[in-house]
C-alpha cells in the first residue's frame, strides 16, 4: 500500500546511510525491493476486485482482512474507466458465501481463488497490474518528494522471470539442504542453528517468500557487492537466521550481509497516539506528514535517534520554531550565519580573503569551543559510517548548533576591528560550511533565511 509514517523512517534512515557512507569515502548502490509477487500482492488485487464490484452497484460483504483504504477504491474506478462492466458478475453469492462461511485468512484465500477463476489469468492480471502499477508510482513519487532517491527499482517477479528462484532451489536441492515432506519443500535450516525448519515450497508448488529472498540474496552477491546492507522493520528480527543460514548453504559468504533493523515511529499529536494499520487503511501517510511538518523536520527526526530504539514522533514539535526543536535550532543557526555576512555586505565593509585571516585571534571559550568541534567533523562522518549511525551526525549538529548560539549571544561580529572582525568572521563560515556538510549528509536543507 502507501508509505505511511512508519515506513518513512526506514526510508529517512536507509537514505542518511548512503550518504554519510559514500561521504566517508565508499561506493554505495542504493536498492528498493519491490514485493511484486506473491500471496499479499493476490490479496491487493482481489481488494480491488471486490470494491470494483461494490462500486459497480454489487451487494456483497467486504472482508475484515482485504485492503481497505480508500485508495482501493480509487483504483477500483480505474477499473471502471479502463474497462467498464466487464469484470462484473451475474451473482456474488458464491463470494458472500466463502466470506460467511469460512474462518479469517481461510475465508481470504477462498476469496482469492474465487477472483481468479472468474476472471481469468488475463482479468486478474488487469486488476494486479493497475494496483501494482498505481501503488509504485505513488512510492516514487513519495520518496522523489521525500528527497529518497533509488540506483535500482529490483522486482520481485524479476526472479521468477528469470528462473532464479528455480535456480537456487534446485542448488539447495543439489546440495542435500531441502527434503520433501507432506508435498512441499523444507530447508533444514537447523543444520545452521535455527530453531525450525523452513518451508521453501508449498504443497502446492508455490515457492514462499523465503525461496524468493534466498534467490534475491545470491542474486546481490553474484552482482559483485563486498556487503549487503538490509533495512527491516524490527518485526523481521526472527527472518535473520534463516536467511543468513541459506545464504551459507548455497556457499556464501553470510558476514557480507548486515541487517540493520528500524522500530517503526509512533506518531503523537497533542499528546494523544495515532494508531494505524495498513491493511485496514487506517493510518497516516508519508506525504501527509511531509505536508504537516515538512521533509526537513520528518527526515531530521526520524534520523536522530538509533533506528533499533523505540521513536515517539511529536508533530507539535517537530512545527515549532523554537530551540526545543532540533531541525530549526540546527536550520536556525545556519540561517544567523547567513544573515551576518548579508549584514557586512549592506554596510560595504571589506572582508577580502577569509582564509587568510589572523586565526591566533580567535581565543576567548566560545572561539575554543567551535574550534575543537570542527576539528570532529570528519571524525564523526567516518565513526557514523563504520557503526552504520547516521544519528551520530544530528548529535554532532546540535552541539555545533550550540555552541554557536553561545558564541552568537555573546559577541558583536561586525562591530570589532578589521583584523579581529575578520577571523571571526572566518570562523562563522567554517562553521556554517560544517552544518550545511552535515544536513547535506542527514538528506536536511540549510535554509539561508528563516
Amino acid at each position: 500500500g502507501p508509505l505511511h509514517v512508519g515506513h518513512g523512517r526506514g526510508a529517512a534512515y536507509g537514505d542518511a546511510l548512503v550518504r554519510v557512507l559514500r561521504a566517508a569515502g565508499n561506493s554505495v548502490e542504493s536498492e528498493y525491493y519491490v514485493n511484486d509477487a506473491g500471496r499479499q500482492m493476490d490479496i491487493l488485487a482481489t481488494s480491488v476486485w471486490l470494491r470494483y464490484l461494490q462500486e459497480n452497484g454489487q451487494v456483497l460483504e467486504f472482508p475484515d482482512n482485504c485492503y481497505k483504504g480508500a485508495y482501493i477504491i480509487e483504483m477500483a474506478k480505474t477499473v471502471i474507466l479502463e474497462h467498464g462492466d466487464k469484470y462484473l458478475l451475474t451473482t456474488v453469492q458464491e463470494i458472500s458465501q466463502a466470506i460467511e462461511s469460512l474462518e479469517d485468512e481461510a475465508a481470504l484465500d477462498a476469496t482469492i481463488t474465487l477472483a481468479k477463476e472468474n476472471l481469468g489469468s488475463d482479468g486478474f492480471c488487469v486488476f494486479f497490474d493497475i494496483a501494482l502499477n498505481s501503488i509504485i508510482a505513488d512510492i516514487r513519487d513519495d520518496l522523489t518528494g521525500f528527497g529518497v532517491d533509488y540506483n535500482t527499482w529490483y522486482s520481485e517477479r524479476s526472479l521468477f522471470d528469470r528462473g532464479k528462484i528455480d535456480e537456487a532451489i534446485e542448488k539447495l536441492k543439489a546440495s542435500g539442504h531441502l527434503y520433501e515432506k507432506g508435498g512441499a519443500w523444507w530447508f533444514k535450516s537447523t543444520d545452521f542453528g535455527d530453531e525450525k525448519d523452513r518451508v521453501v515450497v508449498r504443497d502446492n508448488g508455490q515457492p514462499t517468500y523465503f525461496a524468493s529472498d534466498i534467490a534475491y540474496h545470491q542474486d546481490k552477491l553474484d552482482r559483485g557487492f563486498d556487503e549487503c546492507i538490509n533495512i527491516w522493520g524490527s518485526d523481521h528480527h526472527g527472518y535473520i537466521p534463516r536467511v543468513k543460514a541459506a545464504m551459507q548453504a548455497l556457499g556464501l559468504e553470510q558476514d557480507k550481509l548486515t541487517v540493520l533493523l528500524v522500530q517503526f515511529a509512533v506518531l503523537y499529536r497533542d499528546g494523544e497516539k495515532i494508531s494505524m494499520s495498513t491493511r485496514s487503511g487506517d493510518f497516516v501517510k508519508l506525504r501527509e506528514l511531509r505536508d504537516e511538518v515538512g521533509s526537513d523536520a520528518a527526515r531530521f527526526f526520524y534520523v536522530q535517534r538509533k533506528s533499533e530504539q523505540h521513536m515517539d514522533f511529536d508533530l507539535n514539535l517537530a512545527k515549532s520554531q523554537s530551540n526545543e526543536n532540533p531541525v530549526y535550532y540546527v536550520q536556525y543557526a545556519h540561517a544567523r550565519i547567513c544573515s551576518i555576512f548579508v549584514q557586512a555586505q549592506e554596510r560595504n565593509l571589506k572582508i577580502g580573503d577569509l582564509s587568510q585571516s589572523n586565526f591566533s585571534l580567535l581565543e576567548n571559550e566560545y572561539e575554543n569551543a567551535l574550534l575543537a568541534l570542527l576539528q570532529r567533523f570528519p571524525e564523526v562522518v567516518q565513526n557514523a559510517a563504520r557503526d552504520y549511525e547516521p544519528h551520530q551526525l544530528t548529535y554532532f549538529l546540535r552541539e555545533v548548533a550550540t555552541a554557536f548560539h553561545s558564541y552568537y549571544n555573546s559577541s558583536k561580529f561586525l562591530e570589532a576591528e578589521t583584523e579581529q572582525r575578520n577571523a571571526m568572521l572566518s570562523l562563522c563560515a567554517s562553521v556554517k560550511q560544517v552544518i550545511l556538510n552535515g544536513l547535506n549528509i542527514v538528506g536536511v536543507n540549510a535554509p539561508e533565511k528563516m
